[in-house]
Parts: structure tokens; sequence; C-alpha cells
């Protein structure tokens, strides 16, 4: 699974304190550039924190040039609200033409059509405990059948990321992970140590 990394550290360091392959993750939230076209990127629209969709179209007019090895764009999305996410997602996706688009998946996602013929890839966010429970195994599942790309949100706990590690997600992300080497030394460490930091920390 890849590391994508929102942040301004060295990432050929990253990769050795995580011992995984490392990308970059843009966001309207932080506006790094991409320093390295030739590993994975993609764009999240930063929404966890603040929805900046003035933000991401501008990101996506910057990197338009490198459109073709970005794995996928996060369309605009409601944390927690998959009906309202969808709603988004109908609007902003025709304004998105020419990108890989991915689905922000949230809680309720279950019980609502997936896009899937709309999209490259779908990105698990909403609650932690839905984030892990028995409906996003499902949807990763019927994800990988078809060939779309799996990210993982907020993925900073090593347990969390070797769950998703065996449900064959593609990458995932992490503010924990982009910004602190404890953090990227434990995932290396992953199943060595039973809990390593607070959950609610992560």
């Amino acid at each position: 699974m890849i590391a994508l990394l929102d942040n301004g550290q060295d990432l050929d360091e990253c990769e050795r304190e995580i011992g995984l392959p490392v990308g970059q993750l843009l966001t309207p939230l932080t506006r790094y550039r991409l320093r390295d076209p030739s590993r994975p990127w993609a764009i999240d629209n930063g929404g966890f924190k603040e929805l900046d969709v003035p933000g991401l179209f501008s990101l996506l007019k910057r990197e338009e040039h490198h459109r073709d090895n970005c794995l996928f764009v996060a369309v605009p999305d409601i944390v927690g609200n998959a009906q309202r996410t969808l709603e988004l997602f109908a609007h902003f996706a025709p304004q998105m033409a020419g990108w890989r688009l991915a689905l922000v998946c949230q809680d309720g996602q279950e019980s609502l059509p997936i896009p899937w013929a709309q999209i490259a890839a779908v990105f698990i966010g909403g609650s932690t405990s839905w984030k892990c429970g028995p409906h996003v195994e499902a949807i990763i599942r019927t994800a990988k059948v078809l060939g779309k790309h799996v990210h993982v949100g907020r993925v900073n706990h090593p347990d969390r990321w070797a769950h998703f590690e065996r449900l064959g997600a593609d990458s995932a992300d992490g503010t924990g992970l982009a910004r602190y080497s404890h953090m990227r030394h434990a995932i290396a460490g992953r199943g060595q140590i039973a809990t390593l930091f607070d959950e609610e920390a992560a």
C-alpha cells in the first residue's frame, strides 16, 4: 500500500522511515508543489478540515500539465453524509472532466449507489467506526473487482494500516504520517507492538 503524504519533507527519507512506497497528496489547504511527478500522487479536496472548492479548482489548473500521471482527484464531499456527497459529485464531476475522479465514500454509502462508470477510484472517508466496519469492506471488494483504485483517508494507526492493507487498499494518507517520523516508524513496525499510541490521536 502506498503512503500519500501532504508535506514538504524529504520524500526519500519518509519512504525509508515508513518502509513503503511514498508519494504526494496535494490539497488546497497546504498547496505544496508537486516535487517529483515520477512518484505516485493524487489530489484531495481537503474537505475533512475545510472544503475549499475555489482552491481545489485552482490546484487542478496549476497541475493540469501533470494530469495524466495523477492517480485520482477527490471530488468535493460532505464529511459523514453520503447522500449530500453524491449530490456534490453530480454537480462537480462534469466540471472536472479529464481527471481521474474519486468518489469520497461517507457514512450511509452502503444504502446508496456508487457511480462506478464515472470514477477511477473510491476514497474511503467517513467516521472511524464506519470506515473500519463491514460496509466499507464490501465497497473495497467491489472496487477491486471493477479495477478501481482504493484510497483510504486518515490511516495513522498501525493496526488500521494493517487492516486496510489486508483488504487490498492501494493507497492511504494521514496527517500524522505526513508530519511525524515516529508515526511513520510505527507503521513500519505494524504488527510488532499492539498499541503504539492512542487511537483517539490517530
